[in-house]
This record gives structure tokens, sequence and C-alpha cells, in this order.
């Protein structure tokens, strides 16, 4: 069975990016913004097909990829989904700023995240270390 990922990610050429490597090791779907993602995430599970992988981009428009994880996380807890059976999130960054990279990493809950420009080895590899491919 393929690899199920939501990539949420406001920038058109990043967007690109990220599904051109992740397509080839599972079947993506494509949101905008951190609102969308959430109601991707919470949709995949009401119909019993939940994501294996997440990649949040940090900053977007209308709910940030924090919040959105924040909101995915606190959905998994109501459901009774707690530590390594979480969904793996992959955060995505422009921003070299560590406090940002910090908050998201270790408040929010977040797997692992990668600084952009993305590459294909950066993200496979990131994708590899989470164990959802060989």
């Amino acid at each position: 069975m393929d690899m199920k990922i939501l990539i949420a990610e406001d920038d058109f050429i990043s967007r690109r990016i990220l599904k051109e490597i992740l397509s080839r090791v599972g079947v993506c779907d494509i949101v905008m913004d951190g609102e969308e993602a959430f109601n991707a995430f919470r949709v995949a599970w009401v119909e019993g097909n939940p994501y294996d992988l997440v990649c949040l981009d940090i900053m977007m428009p209308n709910t940030d990829g924090k919040e959105a994880l924040k909101r995915i996380r606190d959905m998994e807890k109501e459901i009774g989904i707690e530590g390594s059976k979480e969904v793996k999130v992959i955060m995505i960054t422009a921003l070299g700023e560590p406090e940002t990279v910090v908050d998201s990493y270790y408040r929010a809950g977040t797997t692992s995240y990668i600084v952009k420009p993305i590459s294909k080895k950066k993200l496979l590899g990131e994708v590899r270390s989470l164990g959802l491919i060989n």
C-alpha cells in the first residue's frame, strides 16, 4: 500500500518541489494553508484512511503551520493516539531563526523539520529517518 502524504504549502514552487519528490514514495494531497491542512487531516481520519506523513510549511496565510500542528496533535489526543502512533510531521521553514524552529519542534510536537531550499536528498533523508521509507 502506498504511503499517504499531506502537503500544506502556500508557495507554488515549494509545493511543486515537495510533490515531485514525495509522489515517488506515496500519494500526495496538497492544501494551501493550515486550515485546509487540519480539515484534510480530520476528514482522512473520519474516512478511516489517515495520513502517514504531513509536511507543513510554518508560514502560511489564515492558519499557520504551528497552529495546524497544534490542532492535529489535540485531535490525536482526543481520539487516543499518542507517542509513536502520532502522524509523522515535517515542518518546512524558510526561517533561519532558531526560536521558530525550536518552538514548533519542541512545543508544538513536530517530528522533524527542514529549512528551505528543499532538496530531494534532504527531504527523502528525513522521511527515511522517520521510518516511512527504506
